[in-house]
């Protein structure tokens, strides 16, 4: 290639969604989250999402380069508001040698990251004790939430509300069988929340106001909301936050100014400032759930996260020969 640069060799892989699929599993996966976060906090390697929005629709990139980690890229999410179609592509590139290594479909992965970084947090926040959930939610990612926490959590039984009572049916019919366990389908958000010791928010409302309101939580409840990332989007009421004696954030800037609930919060009248703390911070055993009150996680998601399990895919990938090596590469310039 001259002197100017050169074709990276291994070739680049592309991991296809059926790929994810093959190759993740939860407890790898949130092990390898609870290992990353219990690293502190480095907030220029994971630096806030950017946006791009067109008449046409958005792009969204969340890039981060995780202390410790061999590879550092992106996730980048592209929308289209007429067909209502979404793409996610995660990119790794070696830091050791600026080496393209993957291209990921960012899809399945995304969900996953998602449901085994709470599943994290809730390693440093559940009692050991049998747990009875509610789910707010039926769609892909209120069954990842309770996958991942049946992992982590001792789940005596499961209760779970959506709109659309045949989803709610299936949903119970389906978890049921494959954990073992009592999933039950209730007719409200109420009904599953009301004395639930972990309520797992995967789902915002269709006209933007909260899907869970403070009367119904009980005194040490714990909640983990993952529906509400951007400024327009609500999942809790401004009064959960209120009674929050911790909320834990896993990109702390994000939650505090860019999701929904805590600019509602702060509207009302409440200060999430004080009772919130970084991920990092709770798992690197820096601060602890407090001896009473309720407990919030709260996500906005990460790049962070999305590179983190990136990584661990690839290096499997490699490993058993899944992937297709590319036939061609970017060229990688010497400066």
């Amino acid at each position: 290639m001259g002197s100017e640069g050169f074709v990276a060799e291994p070739a680049t892989r592309f991991l296809t969604d059926s790929d994810v699929a093959a190759l993740a599993d939860w407890d790898s996966a949130i092990a390898a989250l609870r290992a990353a976060y219990a690293r502190a906090d480095e907030p220029t390697a994971t630096p806030e999402r950017s946006v791009a929005v067109t008449a046409t629709g958005w792009q969204r990139t969340m890039p981060s380069a995780p202390p410790g980690a061999r590879f550092a890229g992106s996730k980048t999410i592209t929308a289209s508001i007429a067909t209502g179609l979404v793409s996610y592509l995660i990119t790794l590139f070696d830091q050791n040698d600026a080496r393209l290594a993957a291209l990921i479909d960012g899809n399945r992965l995304t969900g996953i990251r998602t449901a085994a970084t709470a599943a994290a947090a809730l390693t440093a926040l559940l009692p050991r004790q049998p747990i009875v959930a509610a789910v707010v939610g039926s769609g892909f990612e209120a069954r990842a939430q309770v996958r991942a926490a049946s992992r982590v959590a001792d789940l005596s039984s499961v209760r779970v509300s959506s709109p659309t009572a045949a989803n709610r049916e299936r949903f119970a019919t389906e978890l049921a069988a494959e954990l073992g366990l009592p999933v039950v389908a209730v007719d409200s958000a109420e009904a599953a929340v009301r004395d639930a010791d972990l309520v797992l928010c995967a789902a915002r409302s269709r006209d933007e106001t909260p899907t869970v309101f403070a009367e119904w939580v009980a005194d040490d409840a714990t909640i983990v909301s993952v529906g509400s990332t951007t400024p327009a989007q609500r999942e809790l009421d401004p009064a959960l936050i209120g009674r929050a004696g911790l909320v834990v954030a896993d990109a702390l800037a994000e939650v505090l100014h860019d999701s929904g609930d805590m600019i509602a919060a702060r509207a009302a009248g409440f200060d999430p400032d004080v009772v919130t703390v970084s991920l990092h911070d709770l798992l690197g055993g820096r601060v602890c759930r407090p001896a009473s009150g309720i407990a919030i996680y709260k996500s906005t998601g990460s790049g962070f996260q999305d590179l983190v399990i990136a990584e661990l895919l690839y290096e499997r990938a490699v490993e058993r020969g899944l992937g297709t090596p590319l036939p061609v590469g970017i060229l990688t310039i010497r400066k």
